[in-house]
């Protein structure tokens, strides 16, 4: 579980292609503090680390002092519905570390189960934030199940917790303070970038329960 605030980017460094699954090697600033089989959003899809190496590429035990990236896989089914099929050495992803249910809830529940990927197809900037416009594939069957923007409503876009302004079928816009701007990979993103997108978990449950009514 997550909460869609993002904690940094990361940097893929290596990408191993096995069969139809895919290893991704990344380093970021907390590798030192992670853990086999531990959880982390990548651009909002959820992923375990499955080993972690040195800067030679060799293994070495979590919380090592030599410990400088880690690799985690990605099968079929979650290349096939994300950008993570995107990615090249050097692409900055978002990263979130599992969260704890201690604190408070900044963003809003965020399962790391992308949905389906959006295309950017406006960027604004408005002289201190930017306003983006993503459009993804409608269906009405997936809408009357709750996969659809509402306005003041929650979204993940590359797993950060944004919220929606003036959607229509098959487009959102979200606005993107500076802050959010520099520290994730929005800076990255312009016209024609595909991103991954989560809708509300708890709007698909209220439309599911209500197909019952």
């Amino acid at each position: 579980m997550f909460s869609g605030i993002v904690e940094e980017f990361a940097k893929v460094v290596n990408i191993v292609r096995d069969r139809e699954n895919v290893d991704f090697t990344l380093t970021c600033s907390f590798v030192k503090e992670l853990k086999i089989d531990q959880s982390v959003a990548h651009n909002g899809v959820c992923l375990t680390v499955v080993r972690i190496l040195d800067r030679e590429g060799h293994a070495v035990a979590p919380h090592d002092d030599a410990a400088y990236a880690y690799v985690v896989t990605a099968m079929k089914e979650t290349l096939d519905r994300s950008n993570l099929g995107d990615w090249n050495v050097g692409t900055e992803v978002n990263v979130e570390r599992s969260m704890m249910m201690n604190g408070r809830l900044d963003g809003h529940i965020v399962q790391g189960h992308v949905d389906q990927t959006a295309v950017c197809v406006e960027k604004v900037d408005q002289q201190g934030s930017w306003t983006f416009r993503f459009q993804y594939a409608f269906d009405k069957a997936m809408a009357r199940r709750g996969y659809i923007t509402v306005d003041k409503g929650s979204v993940t876009v590359n797993g950060v917790s944004l919220t929606v302004c003036n959607p229509t079928d098959d487009t959102f816009e979200v606005n993107i303070i500076p802050y959010t701007y520099d520290n994730t990979n929005f800076h990255a993103i312009e016209l024609g970038t595909r991103v991954n997108i989560e809708f509300d978990i708890i709007g698909k449950y209220i439309s599911r329960m209500a197909a019952y009514l």
